[in-house]
C-alpha cells in the first residue's frame, strides 16, 4: 500500500476521533455525577488507549518513514505537528486525564479538558487537511 494512502488512513482515523472527542465525549463528562464520572473515566481512559495508541504510533511512524524518504515542506511540517501532538497529549491531557479524581474537582477538570482539547483538534485537523492536499498533488 502506498504511504501517502496509508497516511492518509492514520490521519483520518485521528481526526474523526478527535472530533468525537471534543464534541461528544468530553462534553458528555459534565452529565456524570463525580463519583460515577471517576468510575467510568477509569473504564474510558484504559479502553481509549487502545484505539488512540495504535493510531498515534502508527501515524508518527508513516510520517518519520516519509520525512527518511523525502524533506519537503510537508514532511518537514507533518512531523513538527505531529510532534507537538504528542508533547501536548503527554505535558497536559494525559496529567488532565490523571487528575479526574474523587477529591478532585471534576467539573472544573472535564471543563479544562474541553477547553484545552481544541489546540489538538485543530492540529489533527491541519495534519489530516495536509494529507488530503499531499494525496491530492500527487499522481
Amino acid at each position: 500500500m502506498d504511504l501517502l494512502i496509508l497516511r492518509l488512513l492514520f490521519d483520518f482515523g485521528l481526526v474523526i476521533l478527535i472530533w468525537i472527542v471534543q464534541l461528544v465525549i468530553y462534553p458528555g463528562f459534565c452529565y456524570y455525577s463525580e463519583k460515577d464520572l471517576v468510575k467510568w473515566h477509569k473504564l474510558y481512559t484504559a479502553r481509549i488507549a487502545y484505539v488512540v495508541g495504535p493510531l498515534m504510533i502508527g501515524q508518527a511512524l508513516i510520517a518519520a518513514l516519509q520525512l527518511w524518504k523525502e524533506i519537503s515542506l510537508y514532511t518537514i511540517s507533518g512531523i513538527i505537528i505531529i510532534a507537538a501532538l504528542w508533547i501536548l497529549t503527554f505535558s497536559i491531557f494525559v496529567p488532565l486525564h490523571n487528575a479526574v479524581l474523587p477529591d478532585k474537582n471534576c467539573e472544573a477538570i472535564t471543563g479544562n479538558l474541553v477547553k484545552k482539547n481544541w489546540i489538538r483538534t485543530a492540529l489533527w485537523s491541519v495534519v489530516f487537511l495536509l494529507s488530503l492536499l499531499q494525496y491530492s498533488w500527487t499522481d
